[in-house]
């Protein structure tokens, strides 16, 4: 099947009542911020626990997913493991599991569990495989999504993918999210900070104003180097995914890479903050949180 997003010609126009204007987010009051994926062993209480501890201090909330093909915890669950543990959580929430109703009791429940921030995405089709004699839902997008977290009362991020097609649509589509009542946007990663510079200015032009969280990816080996490759729109040049893999220390070569991508980051207009993604090692979650613990506290120190 061919997504209908793919074919549009111009973004879907918010069509609800325009978010009233709100105070920027205590999650982006002191720039520049460090969001940190949370990759985690599903179901695993204890492994929870010690990966964010891992990454206590380090940054300034966790971006936990919810993914096509791993199931794990509940997202008002997960807000309260991660903040036992010492996390802000920034909870991603999707559309593709559950209707209206139910995103709603999840919205007040992640006000009452202490959300950092809710992360609104219409979300993919599950995986090939998992689960297929189940009905998958989308009854809101991720734009209704968010303007229904605004009216909750929560600090609300949007997604935006700068180099996935249709291209042209994207700028307005975030400014669109904007009027629902996004506060942030956290982008997929982008090829270069000229690319990222672009789309900033564009997505300015088309009238939206939110800080945007840039997307740095993170790898030290072979294996998180293909994970990352394998996401729409992301083209790791292959010059400086040989130089890390092949360096006497790939990581420490891993972590200044990823240091280096951030700062340039940084440094394009409308860019308060970065998001470490990625696996970061093919050695497993604990290793790759000291990975991302080491990006985060340099990023920190600057």
């Amino acid at each position: 099947m061919v997504c209908p997003f793919a074919g549009l010609e111009e973004p879907v126009a918010w069509e609800g009542t325009p978010a009233p204007e709100r105070d920027a987010p205590a999650l982006l009051a002191r720039p520049p911020v460090v969001l940190t994926d949370l990759t985690l062993p599903p179901f695993d209480r204890a492994g929870l626990t010690r990966i964010v501890r891992e990454l206590a201090g380090s940054c300034d909330g966790l971006l936990v997913g919810e993914h096509q093909a791993r199931p794990d915890f509940p997202p008002t669950q997960m807000t309260g493991l991660v903040r036992d543990a010492g996390g802000a959580p920034v909870i991603t929430l999707t559309c593709r599991d559950r209707n209206r109703v139910v995103l709603d009791q999840e919205l007040c429940g992640l006000v009452e569990a202490g959300a950092e921030a809710v992360f609104c995405a219409t979300g993919d089709a599950r995986a090939v495989g998992v689960r297929p004699e189940v009905t998958q839902v989308f009854d809101l997008d991720g734009t209704e999504l968010a303007a229904h977290a605004a009216a909750a009362g929560l600090t609300v991020g949007v997604p935006e993918s700068p180099e996935t097609p249709p291209l042209r649509i994207r700028p307005g589509r975030l400014a669109e999210k904007q009027r629902a009542g996004a506060q942030f946007a956290i982008l997929n990663h982008v090829g270069s900070p000229a690319r990222l510079a672009e789309f900033s200015a564009r997505a300015r032009q088309a009238g939206c104003t939110v800080p945007l969280i840039a997307g740095v990816a993170v790898y030290t080996d072979e294996r998180s180097a293909a994970v990352l490759s394998a996401f729409p729109g992301l083209h790791l040049e292959p010059e400086r995914v040989a130089a890390v893999v092949g360096a006497a220390d790939p990581v420490a070569a891993g972590i200044a890479e990823a240091v280096a991508e951030a700062r340039a980051l940084l440094a394009v207009e409308g860019v308060v903050g970065v998001n470490l993604s990625g696996l970061a090692t093919g050695r497993g979650p604990v290793e790759g949180a000291a990975i991302k613990a080491a990006i985060g506290r340099e990023l920190q120190e600057a």
